[in-house]
């Protein structure tokens, strides 16, 4: 897969693990005290007295290596994602993953025990389904594994294996089930998003242009040139690059350059800059 164009931080992807570090910096050397930790995560039994922590456990993490895998996640598929649904859209997205997530422990706690947790990996599983349902047939090379991996693959036995931590072993520490509760609502985000769009407008007919042309004394005669049918969609593309450029591109030639979003345009912008780099 080739994510070339989108290697590069997107805004909000940087400013959420820069909020990350620094928190995690300040609990470990300046705000130390146990309470203020406690205080900021997320309790199922103390929730409601305490509504904030649905929204602080995301910010604060147990340690260094804790900050770094969800880091690394929230990298590697943040800004493909935040680069598709605009800045804004992206982070209210993290924000609902993430309360969801806390939100789904909470429901879960009157049938099962569910510990008080910490962490944005809800947040972050939430941002890597988003991009496994927008490329879905991008293809990620995952260590060890030696062979590249589907993004709707590597999605569906990451919920798989976090749900089976749940119920094998509910007292590990991690907490698997916001990491199911942040993969489950941004499910639904998607599907009601998908049941509230109208049905896609028909493609427009090829229509035809009528030239006159006067030849000598003879009546006009109508010549009829067709015009160009829309860019027909390529198949599936394993490169989330190319499939949205095509996406953007049948948009264009189907409702015109104005019915593009601020979010298009900037990722048009971006290609074209990336492709003239690449020139030189």
């Amino acid at each position: 897969m080739n994510l070339s164009s989108y290697q590069r931080m997107t805004p909000w992807v940087g400013r959420i693990i820069a909020a990350n570090a620094v928190v995690l910096l300040l609990l470990m050397t300046v705000l130390t005290s146990p309470e203020l930790g406690a205080a900021l995560a997320f309790s199922p039994g103390s929730a409601l007295a305490r509504p904030w922590t649905f929204v602080t456990y995301m910010f604060v993490h147990a340690g260094l290596l804790h900050l770094f895998f969800n880091s690394l996640m929230l990298y590697a598929f943040g800004p493909a994602v935040e680069s598709r649904m605009g800045g804004r859209s992206f982070a209210l997205y993290y924000l609902y993953c993430g309360v969801g997530a806390a939100v789904f422990a909470l429901g879960l706690s009157s049938l099962m025990d569910v510990r008080p947790f910490i962490g944005a990996s809800g947040a972050v599983l939430g941002v890597t389904l988003a991009f496994a349902l927008f490329w879905p047939d991008a293809e990620l090379f995952v260590f060890p594994i030696p062979v590249p991996v589907k993004a709707r693959t590597l999605v569906m036995v990451l919920v798989a294996l976090d749900v089976a931590g749940a119920l094998l072993w509910p007292n590990s520490g991690t907490a698997h089930l916001a990491h199911v509760g942040g993969a489950a609502f941004g499910y639904v985000f998607f599907r009601l998003q998908s049941l509230g769009r109208r049905a896609p407008a028909r493609p427009p007919r090829a229509v035809e242009r009528v030239v006159m042309v006067q030849s000598g004394a003879s009546e006009p005669e109508h010549r009829s040139t067709p015009v160009t049918p829309i860019r027909p969609r390529r198949q599936a593309d394993t490169n989330p690059v190319a499939a949205e450029v095509d996406r953007v591109l049948d948009k264009i030639s189907e409702k015109g350059i104005a019915s593009l979003t601020a979010a298009e345009r900037r990722f048009l912008d971006e290609v074209a800059r990336q492709k003239k780099q690449d020139l030189h």
